[in-house]
């Protein structure tokens, strides 16, 4: 028994959705697993034991390996809803959404450097170029999820 009568969606992806695959699932991947081995190599460099997510406050180097360990979890936090975003608005527009893939990826590491050195400093190496693949996936998303309510 149906509540909601939704029209039948037939999903036709263009061809070019291979390049949102390539940047935004398989790029983004790789740079997350980058910025994770950036946090390992700084734990053996300060000297951070598992299971510490952190180093804790006051102990000697614990705001360089804190850094680090934030410009990774900060790409974590945002990253489901940055792909979700991708792989949907991708449908409709793959090329805005793979060049915005790029930027995210370029950003991401980008903001990582910056945040090596502090928090003030996070954006200033490049790192706010990481909204711009931001703002395209969810300008497309938003885009998409318009013209299938206008239908």
């Amino acid at each position: 028994r149906r509540f909601l009568k939704m029209p039948e969606l037939t999903l036709t992806v263009p061809a070019e959705y291979g390049y949102v695959i390539l940047f935004n699932g398989v790029g983004t991947f790789f740079t997350l697993m980058y910025l994770g081995g950036q946090v390992m190599k700084a734990r053996k460099q300060y000297n951070v034991q598992y299971p510490n997510m952190y180093a804790v406050p006051g102990t000697e180097k614990a705001n360089e390996f804190n850094n680090v360990q934030r410009g990774h979890q900060n790409a974590l936090e945002t990253f489901p809803s940055y792909l979700a975003m991708s792989l949907i608005g991708g449908l409709k527009h793959p090329i805005p959404v793979a060049a915005g893939g790029l930027c995210w990826i370029v950003g991401r590491v980008l903001y990582m450097e910056g945040y090596k050195a502090g928090p003030e400093t996070r954006y200033k190496k490049g790192g706010g170029v990481m909204w711009l693949g931001v703002l395209a996936s969810m300008a497309s998303c938003v885009h998409l999820a318009a013209s299938l309510l206008s239908a």
